[in-house]
């Protein structure tokens, strides 16, 4: 996307204006336009000169972003223009007031409440030329409406300054003739004529119109630039300068200057330069810049540290990876002003009612004056009921709805660390009904780690770990990550494994000391050693418990099973109840095996899962659920993208892979589940505050305009209009302010859900299977647990894996027992009901195969 500034816009007739001429340009395939940062975004391959042109045509300016000054940082270039405008409508409101209030003192002050006044003043002909001509210096201050009023008006274009110049010219040019009449009058010696000519005079009117329009506009660069503070309070995060080492010696430079493979260094208590790789050093950082954290985070030497963030405790030498407008920070900041760049559909709706709404006002006060002189109003009566609908017309609040309220939104979510990337992900987010999650690296930690360990054939668990890893640590699968690490913690030394061979999908292979080990799956290890009942049982007891039995065998001896687990993170089973709190359907995508799968999905709480999906299928499966519902994807893997692609929404865990930051729509920096619920919340709130604002700005002119026509039987005084007009912007502006006060991370669970224990839920599995004819099938086992329960029980006299079979084949038989995991080990039975079966029934059961029940929890 190329991005323009874009000068003298005024309402949303204008940026509809902009972005139509834009749009006509050859090669341009989309254009966006916000009113609120004064900023284009251009989709395409068109010449720049040219859609510079096209909106030069169009009576605005426009020049390449960030290309009127060099060394002008951004941060600097946002607040810059803010402040210059509003400094500049200040200067002219301050001199407006002061000649309208000498204005209003003789025109009012003086004819209605006999304020004193020199006796000159009584001539209500020099009167008028007074009013006059401080009338006119109040217009001739306030110029800037005038010229783009008109200049609009001849190319077609009208917009809300078109119909501030109109109201306020009607009603200079009306009283001025009225004046001439009056003057004539007197000349004439028709004194009482002369006397009601000056009734009809709206010099005051004319002059107060864009006073009053002025401070409607300085309420609204006001609020506007609060709208942004989130944006340029992350642009002034960025460090000013670094210290490098250079030759040997200590240098401090701009950061601007620091180039990759750099030495920095960092001190306790300043901000890292840029985005690098601690090389010495250990610390405490403070993060809350991009991830909101406020508790430091720990790093050491091969931690990543990010431009912005604060070195709190050590001193820290570190190696730069990414500078400049590469860094983490600067992608943020990027993101966002993207996100301000661009439209959310909801706008569309306004955008179309702005291009037509101002030559809709114009035919509307024309029809106004037309209507009273029909019905036997006077002149004056007719002016000044047209003057007043040209004046209380509003297409600012129409343009201003919803991107003021993406820009406050987008700014909380960046300050808990959710990125928006566009107006539309925010919308389409906040619609959503489907929520799909990959289960590796989203769902759970994806950090395997080793559970259990179950030697064979006499030999120790230290013997099964030495072999298992020094044949893993060849191999580059996660899993084997695993199993190096156990090994490392228990001090163990890796031997060397040669003639090491891996076969995908099944295991591995190699010589250690002459003997010829493998590693892999059942399959795999089947056709390698002999496993005994026992072993099988081991097998399928630890994948129901959602763990990833790995075997081993050597020589074609059993050696044991390690069990290797990606345990569930810590938020993420409340992220998933809030997810169906908020009334999303949740589902597991992932490649598991089904048991695995499915131990995970329950644990989590998940409503759907699907099991054994390759990554060139989750395309298949979320276009299937789209039909169903607007359908987010969260992931985080390489092979999550095609489907965040093809998602409604796609979120990237922001640990994840860096292609599937691209190719989501949002963008989690903290890796937490329940970002993602706070994300859909924030959404909510946001199209909320869209809504409110849309009604607030249709309400207002549906409202207002009528009353302005007289159409109530009430008249408005044209300065009245014009206080209502420059009041609705600012109205808007400060509704979406409120977002800044949104509870994202507020659950509302009550406290009877919370008593009532776990909530009835089904749960679908969809494992891969084949047909005979080699085909993949999908099958789904829906199991209803309407009210899952848990319990534990203490088994005495269990030796063996023989035995755990002989008690789960027992506790499954009873009515109501849908899962029963046993361990001899540990003695224990732990039971999944599905409604309640009685303590004795289960002791009763399990004593009948001969072992003793010591209690149940």
């Amino acid at each position: 996307m190329k991005k323009y500034d874009i000068t003298g816009m005024s309402c949303a007739a204008c940026s509809a204006r902009v972005e139509k001429a834009v749009s006509g340009v050859p090669g341009v395939t989309s254009c966006s336009v916000s009113l609120l940062t004064n900023s284009m975004g251009v989709e395409g391959t068109a010449d720049p000169n040219a859609i510079i042109k096209a909106v030069t045509d169009a009576g605005y300016g426009a020049s390449p972003a960030g290309g009127s000054a060099k060394n002008e940082a951004p941060a600097d270039k946002l607040t810059l223009e803010n402040e210059r405008e509003q400094s500049l409508l200040k200067h002219r409101l301050i001199l407006s007031v002061v000649f309208l209030l000498v204005l209003m003192y003789f025109s009012m002050g003086h004819m209605m409440w006999n304020f004193p006044a020199p006796k000159v003043f009584d001539n209500p002909v020099f009167l008028g030329i007074f009013e006059m001509l401080l009338s006119g210096l109040i217009l001739i201050i306030n110029s800037a409406f005038f010229t783009s009023g008109f200049k609009s008006l001849f190319k077609g274009g009208p917009n809300m300054n078109t119909l501030v110049a109109l109201g306020s010219s009607v009603a200079f040019g009306f009283s001025l003739v009225e004046l001439f009449l009056m003057a004539d009058a007197l000349w004439t010696g028709d004194h009482m004529r002369a006397m009601e000519l000056g009734d009809n005079l709206y010099f005051e009117s004319a002059a107060m119109i864009p006073t009053l329009i002025t401070v409607g506009k300085l309420l609204e660069a006001i609020s506007k630039g609060r709208t942004t503070d989130a944006l340029k309070g992350l642009m002034k995060l960025t460090p000013k300068t670094a210290t490098v080492l250079r030759n040997g010696s200590e240098l401090t430079i701009p950061a601007a200057e620091v180039v990759v493979d750099d030495i920095f260094l960092v001190r306790p208590g300043e901000s890292i330069p840029v985005d690098g790789v601690i090389i010495e050093g250990s610390t405490g950082i403070d993060e809350s810049a991009l991830t909101g954290e406020s508790i430091p985070a720990e790093k050491e030497a091969g931690s990543n540290v990010y431009a912005a963030t604060i070195n709190r405790t050590g001193f820290i030498k570190c190696r730069a990876l990414k500078v400049g407008e590469d860094t983490t920070l600067a992608g943020i900041i990027r993101i966002m002003s993207d996100a301000a760049a661009t439209k959310a559909p909801l706008a569309r709706i306004a955008d179309k009612v702005s291009a037509i709404f101002v030559p809709s006002v114009m035919a509307i006060a024309l029809v106004t004056f037309v209507a009273w002189l029909l019905l036997g109003k006077g002149i004056s009566f007719s002016v000044a009921r047209a003057i007043t609908v040209l004046v209380i017309s509003c297409p600012c609040a129409l343009g201003l709805a919803t991107p003021v309220a993406v820009m406050v939104g987008s700014g909380v979510g960046a300050k808990h660390g959710i990125l928006y990337k566009t107006a539309a992900s925010l919308e389409s987010l906040g619609r959503s009904e489907i929520v799909v999650l990959d289960k590796t690296g989203t769902i759970t930690t994806g950090a395997p780690v080793v559970t259990d360990m179950i030697p064979h054939a006499g030999m120790s668990e230290k013997e099964l770990l030495s072999l298992a890893a020094s044949l893993e640590a060849k191999s580059e699968h996660p899993l084997a990550g695993a199993v190096t690490d156990r090994a490392a913690e228990l001090g163990i030394t890796l031997r060397d494994v040669t003639d090491f061979s891996a076969i995908p999908g099944l295991g591995l292979t190699g010589t250690l000391a002459g003997n010829r080990i493998f590693g892999g799956n059942l399959k795999y290890i089947s056709e390698k050693a002999t496993l005994s009942p026992s072993d099988i049982t081991s097998i399928d007891r630890l994948s129901s418990e959602g763990k990833t039995p790995l075997l081993f065998a050597e020589n074609g001896t059993f050696a044991g099973i390690i069990a290797v687990r990606d345990n569930v993170k810590n938020d993420s089973v409340a992220a998933i109840r809030e997810l169906k709190e908020l009334g999303l359907k949740t589902v597991m995508l992932t490649g598991d095996n089904e048991r695995t799968a499915r131990a995970i999905g329950l644990e989590s709480g998940v409503d759907e899962i699907n099991a054994g999906v390759l990554p060139d299928e989750k395309n298949a499966h979320i276009e299937k659920l789209k039909q169903k519902g607007k359908t987010v994807m969260v992931g985080d893997g390489i092979n999550d993208a095609p489907a965040l692609v093809s998602a409604d929404t796609g979120i990237a865990i922001g640990a994840g892979a860096d292609i599937a930051i691209d190719a989501a729509d949002i963008v989690v920096v903290k890796s937490r589940l329940t970002d993602v619920t706070a994300a859909i919340r924030l959404s909510r709130a946001t199209i909320r505050n869209i809504h409110e604002n849309l009604f607030w700005a249709f309400f207002y002119n549906l409202i207002c305009i009528p009353l302005a026509a007289g159409v109530y039987g009430l008249t408005m005084k044209p300065m009245y209009g014009a206080l209502a007009m420059s009041l609705s912007s600012f109205c808007v502006c400060m509704n979406a302010l409120r977002l800044n006060l949104a509870k994202i991370y507020t659950s509302r669970a009550s406290e009877a859900e919370k008593s009532a224990g776990p909530a009835a839920r089904a749960v679908t599995v969809a494992a891969d299977t084949r047909n005979e004819d080699g085909s993949k099938q999908i099958i789904e086992n829906k199991e209803k647990e309407t009210a899952v329960m848990k319990k534990t029980m203490k088994i005495e006299g269990m030796m063996c894996g023989h035995c755990e079979a002989r008690v789960q084949k027992t506790l499954l038989a009873i009515d109501g027992v849908t899962e029963a995991l046993v361990s001899h080990e540990k003695g224990t039975a732990e039971l999944t009901l599905s409604k309640e079966v009685a303590n004795e029934v289960l002791k009763e059961a399990v004593e009948a195969q001969d072992y003793k029940v010591t209690g149940i929890d």
